[in-house]
């Protein structure tokens, strides 16, 4: 996987030959000879937990094929670009700085016997862009407690710019006030990581858009549709059989969206609707999905039973297959359960969250996000936009 490139580093290439003499007769030879990278072509995918090779020609570009131009090569030991995991999501940090050619921070951290989080940095980050990969999934609490102290750490060690990354953010549905006396956990989260010293935030496919407003810091905001959408490309289905749906009308600008990438497949709406406290939901269709196959997509699913209701709804209304496309896979019980009853052709979703293995059923599909947020990382790091050509299909806002 791993190859040796013997080349002088990009940046001091570019160095006049007598300045670049000069470093080397004063630097360590090593820091101008070797550099590993990963030969990694796309991002692992995973049926039933274990990983999946080939699956048939895409139709769209796979615009995230790791870098190979000599240019792109960063020596790790040159490079003033840090990455390090919590504990949270550690195999996701490794794709993505396998991905960058790096190696990931040294940081230790541990938990006292009274539950409290000890961290510390074993390594230099004074004057470094420190990008830390912490998604703040179940247990929730314990993860943002240890992403908070984590930036604290870097915070005191001088980094100089410190990116919180956090694939899944786990407050994000508290965004607003529905009733009486409720706190907007989501902006006490995001004054949180602001006080502890973030001085950006990196985040993928945020529940809500308007949760972005609520830090007083840069927000990057990437969307996972088209790690999903390259893998319903190698599916080869009939564009005309396609019909995407939004399983609850919150979710039909993310759907609507989803569906114009798609062959601008045409879109269906489940109506659920509760007319008072234990009452039965009366669910209706808005769309023809009958003989199609159904799409259903949505930014998470928890205990999967705004899915699982619809799926069957779909069922009933003549649709031929149903597919569930996520990014996040909280699965809180009894969601393996519902997912698993045969409702579904096929659950796709994304590794921002770890899913255990005693959860894998055999309709689950992973796919994984590492190089969509270890590109992403890369244009943070050298202050490049987003939105230009070949990449304009990442989704940065």
């Amino acid at each position: 996987m791993a190859s040796l490139l013997h080349s002088p580093s990009p940046r001091t290439s570019l160095l006049p030959p007598n300045l670049l003499r000069s470093r080397s007769s004063i630097l360590p030879p090593s820091r101008f000879r070797t550099t590993v990278r990963c030969d990694m072509v796309e991002p692992l995918k995973y049926v039933n937990g274990k990983p999946l090779l080939g699956g048939g020609e895409a139709t769209l570009p796979n615009i995230l094929a790791p870098r190979t131009n000599l240019e792109n090569v960063v020596n790790k030991n040159d490079t003033r670009l840090r990455i390090f995991s919590g504990t949270a999501n550690p195999a996701l940090s490794q794709e993505i700085a396998c991905y960058m050619g790096l190696e990931l921070g040294k940081i230790k951290i541990k938990r006292f016997a009274d539950g409290e989080i000890y961290v510390q940095l074993q390594e230099s980050v004074r004057g470094c862009d420190v990008f830390l990969v912490q998604p703040t999934c179940p247990p929730a609490n314990e993860n943002l407690m240890e992403l908070l102290i984590m930036i604290d750490a870097c915070r005191r060690a001088s980094a100089k710019n410190i990116t919180a990354a956090i694939p899944y953010f786990g407050y994000a549905r508290a965004d607003r006030k529905t009733q009486g006396r409720e706190s907007i956990a989501a902006k006490l989260v995001a004054n949180l990581i602001t006080e502890a010293g973030a001085n950006r935030v990196l985040a993928c496919d945020l529940h809500s858009g308007q949760s972005m407003g609520y830090f007083d810091i840069p927000v990057d905001h990437v969307y996972g549709q088209p790690v999903i959408l390259d893998y319903l490309a190698s599916k080869t289905i009939c564009s005309d059989d396609l019909v995407v749906v939004s399983p609850d009308v919150g979710g039909v600008a993310r759907a609507r969206a989803f569906a114009k990438k798609l062959s601008d497949a045409p879109l269906a709406i489940v109506d659920k609707r509760r007319h008072g406290h234990n009452v039965a939901e009366v669910m209706n269709l808005i769309g023809d999905v009958k003989g199609k196959v159904a799409v259903m997509v949505d930014d998470m699913i928890d205990t999967a039973g705004t899915i699982s209701k619809g799926a069957a709804l779909l069922h009933q209304e003549g649709a031929r297959e149903v597919y569930a496309c996520t990014t996040h896979a909280v699965f809180s019980p009894p969601a393996i359960e519902r997912l698993s009853s045969g409702l579904f052709q096929e659950v796709i979703i994304t590794n921002t969250i770890p899913v255990s293995e005693q959860n894998y059923f055999p309709q689950l599909t992973i796919l994984s996000v590492a190089n969509l947020l270890g590109e992403t990382i890369w244009r943070v790091h050298d202050d490049c936009s987003g939105g230009f050509e070949p990449y304009s299909t990442l989704g940065i806002d």
